[in-house]
């Protein structure tokens, strides 16, 4: 901190058992031209020496918090969330690396958008001995579109995300969704607030096999059928389990064994067009973004499906009114991308 013990920025990084990484993440902190910072780093009972390497640092700016019992990473987050002095709170996790600008440009975007609760950015893949790979994981940017796309994907990256601290105190993580807690933060925070993200690369994402979620598919998949049966609640839609699966579906085609046939797309019609007369009645997610997310996911299906069913998919896209919806969705994607200066990626 400058001097001060009320510092503009938290940069909350939990940790448990990340000694091969931490100081990586907590050099990439210590290394921002930004500089009104505390560095507050939550030791969740790590065994491997995690803690005495954080303990090691001798810059003041670095806080090290050891948990008592083992409070996984929802809880560990919201204790850093408790204890943040900071204004505004940026999360990082203690595998991957800030670039030495993140803080900077968040901080200029959230006090120039007094109206926003948060600010995310595009994240880069690293290998696990930390080289850039070129792979870039971009999200939505503004934030009618990150509103819209919450029904179906996380709307902020967690270790690229900077928030105002006392929205995060009232909103919180719920401690029971053990995988995905994050997404369901946002997504809450969302219904009510504006995120944005910025369309560059601030935050590194280390690839290894120890992360977290790492041969996890089931049990993630588990929390985030949660998560969407929630939101599909409150929009006030009937659904069976098999309409939870396939709406899971819809935004992992490219991951799925078997591409989709004539009955996937006549219920992705059916859903997709259910969503967007629920949302006209309940007002849930803002319009018109919402009815180019259904669109474009039409358009996905329809795309996935040529490979089985041929011009046939095609002419069940021309015939459904979703049509409509796809080409406004297409041109805000090119204009992101634009944006970022980046060539096109296929998103996840």
């Amino acid at each position: 901190m400058t001097g001060s013990s009320t510092p503009a920025v938290t940069v909350l990084i939990p940790v448990h058992n990340r000694a091969s990484y931490i100081r990586d993440a907590i050099d990439s902190i210590l290394a921002q031209t930004f500089a009104d910072f505390e560095l507050l780093v939550i030791d969740d009972g790590s065994t491997d020496g995690s803690a005495e390497a954080v303990a090691a640092y001798r810059d003041r700016r670095v806080r090290l918090l050891r948990n008592v019992t083992n409070l996984g990473i929802p809880g560990s987050r919201n204790r850093g969330i408790d204890e943040a002095r900071g204004e505004f709170l940026a999360f990082l996790d203690s595998d991957d690396r800030a670039r030495p600008e993140r803080l900077a440009h968040q901080v200029a975007f959230l006090r120039a958008h007094p109206d926003h609760a948060a600010v995310g950015s595009w994240i880069e893949w690293m290998s696990e001995a930390g080289k850039p790979l070129g792979r870039i994981k971009r999200k939505a940017v503004a934030a009618e579109q990150i509103a819209a796309e919450r029904l179906f994907r996380s709307c902020l990256e967690n270790s690229a995300a900077m928030a105002r601290t006392a929205i995060l105190r009232r909103y919180r993580h719920r401690e029971h969704i053990k995988l995905g807690s994050d997404y369901d933060l946002w997504a809450r925070i969302a219904a009510d607030h504006k995120l944005s993200a910025l369309p560059r690369v601030l935050t590194y994402r280390r690839q290894h096999g120890g992360r977290s979620t790492h041969g996890r598919v089931e049990e993630i998949k588990a929390w985030r059928l949660q998560i969407f049966a929630e939101q599909l609640h409150s929009l006030g839609i009937a659904y069976s389990p098999s309409d939870l699966e396939r709406h899971y579906e819809l935004r992992r085609m490219q991951k799925l064994p078997q591409r989709p046939d004539c009955a996937y797309l006549e219920w992705a019609q059916d859903w997709l067009q259910r969503l967007r007369s629920a949302n006209a009645r309940n007002f849930c997610y803002p319009e018109p973004a919402f009815s180019h997310v259904l669109g474009s996911f039409w358009l996905k299906a329809c795309w996935y499906a040529t490979p089985v069913l041929g011009w046939r998919a095609w002419r069940r896209f021309w015939a459904s009114p979703l049509r409509a919806e796809v080409w406004p969705g297409l041109v805000r994607l090119v204009r992101t991308r634009l944006a970022g200066q980046l060539p096109a990626l296929s998103r996840p």
